[in-house]
């Protein structure tokens, strides 16, 4: 039953995401409008309940799938690539690089604040 309840707090805020979307014409998937929702909900609770964590480690078995739909896309479109591949090879590699470069960063922020809590505990 705790899964469940996760699951629907998930489908809940995708919904809210898609709400947010559709009435102020963002062009921003649903999708993410509803994990910033959920992200800031998180932020200001400042703890993830039980059922929550337990259908997003139940989901994260199967995160490569939600990866699929975008490669499948390239495959088909890979005709409309041609004469690019050196744009979207830098694209991908910055991309890329700024990602790791973003979680580096903020993982030294959160072990930083962390070090800091317990020497004051």
């Amino acid at each position: 039953m705790p899964m469940l309840r996760g699951f629907l707090i998930l489908v809940l805020f995708f919904l809210f995401g898609e709400a947010l979307r559709l009435v102020f014409l963002l062009p921003v998937s649903g999708g993410v409008l509803g994990m910033i929702g959920m992200t800031l909900t998180l932020m200001v609770k400042g703890s993830v309940s039980d059922s929550l964590a337990a259908a997003s480690q139940g989901l994260i078995s199967v995160l490569v799938l939600l990866i699929m739909p975008g490669v499948v896309g390239v495959f088909f479109t890979a005709d409309q690539f041609s004469g690019q591949w050196l744009a979207v090879a830098v694209a991908l590699l910055v991309g890329t690089f700024l990602s790791v470069l973003t979680t580096l960063l903020l993982m030294k922020c959160l072990v930083q604040g962390r070090n800091r809590s317990q020497t004051n505990d």
